[in-house]
């Protein structure tokens, strides 16, 4: 439960440490953690600030991998923070990276030559992977670049672990859908065909957000005749089916300009986290008429609350930090920096 303590305890702190001290915050956090942040964003603008923070002590509202992420790209001497080490995401842990790895040999030892190119949402043994074998990391934001740069290294890609937005990136750089297979990875990767395989270029993984699943055709066609004339936005984790109905798909920043640059008095539903299009609400209330395209949220996004973060901020020194294994690192900070120096371009 939020109460003005916390947030008192929160700024109290805040002001203490000053600049050894700084907050990020994804665009899916609650108000009452938000509020706090000295930086909001999606994964790709939370990771491009990472490398230019001076703080001594970096604080990562959001789920575990993007924490990870953080620590990965951190500098020696920086600790990096989550208020609660328990915010999985349920899509990253559909990527093992011992299945991942499994699943690239087996392709090799059928003659494929393949780039791996993992969404953001995925652990650090996964970047690593990813890293070690030539490929590199994505985001919602950048999926059509990051698709297109690794069809470009070899003749075959594994997109992991989201098999929608491999779908749909797909669908933005014009492959054709005889080009795409989604792998069968069960029994260990066993049941992999391997014939199917070597006649597609991009292999998918077939992992999926549940937040993002909930949105469905028949929800926009609801919207559509309860508000004609509305606007509909949705994130690419969607179905391809219901990003084909939308009138425009987009990352969570995206999003966010979408609707700021909407016309006064638009009505809009958005499909993605309930969290975000609330904030939107709020912020256009009275101008523009912004609406839930189903109430979705992150039972793991709300498991960073105030209190935890208040609990957290006043025993750094005494708290543990994110770990990621040394031998992880390298190879997944040059699987990361690969993805921030293509999208430089």
């Amino acid at each position: 439960m939020t109460t003005n303590k916390d947030f008192q305890i929160i700024e109290s702190a805040r002001a203490r440490l000053g600049k050894r001290l700084v907050i990020l915050a994804h665009h899916y956090m609650s108000d009452a953690v938000a509020r706090h942040a000295d930086h909001t964003g999606d994964s790709l603008e939370l990771s491009r600030r990472i490398p230019d923070l001076d703080a001594e002590f970096i604080i990562f509202c959001g789920v575990f991998f993007m924490a990870e992420t953080a620590a990965i790209l951190a500098r020696p001497g920086q600790r990096v923070f989550i208020p609660e080490m328990n915010s999985r995401c349920v899509m990253s842990d559909m990527a093992p990276a011992w299945l991942a790895e499994a699943t690239l040999d087996i392709l090799a030892s059928g003659g494929l030559s393949v780039t791996p190119l993992t969404y953001v949402n995925s652990s650090a043994a996964i970047k690593a992977l990813v890293g070690s074998q030539g490929g590199s990391v994505c985001t919602s934001a950048n999926a059509k670049t990051m698709l297109t740069w690794a069809t470009a290294q070899s003749p075959h890609v594994l997109f992991l672990p989201d098999v929608r937005l491999g779908l749909n990136a797909a669908d933005w750089i014009g492959l054709p859908r005889e080009d795409r297979h989604i792998l069968d990875i069960r029994e260990h990767g066993r049941s992999i065909n391997l014939d199917k395989a070597r006649a597609a270029r991009l292999l998918l993984w077939p992992g999926q957000c549940v937040i993002h699943s909930r949105f469905k055709p028949e929800t926009i066609r609801k919207a559509r005749a309860e508000s004609p004339g509305c606007l509909v936005v949705v994130h690419p984790e969607c179905h391809p089916n219901t990003v084909a109905l939308a009138d425009a798909c987009g990352s969570t920043s995206f999003i966010i300009k979408y609707v700021a640059e909407a016309p006064e008095g638009s009505v809009i539903y958005i499909g993605t986290e309930f969290n975000l299009v609330n904030r939107l609400a709020d912020k256009y209330r009275g101008m523009k008429d912004v609406r839930a395209l189903t109430h979705s949220t992150c039972s793991n996004m709300e498991k960073v609350t105030e209190p935890n973060l208040a609990r957290l901020i006043t025993s750094l020194d005494a708290s543990q930090d994110v770990q990621v294994d040394e031998a992880l690192k390298q190879p997944a900070k040059l699987a990361l920096q690969r993805m921030l120096d293509a999208c430089v371009k």
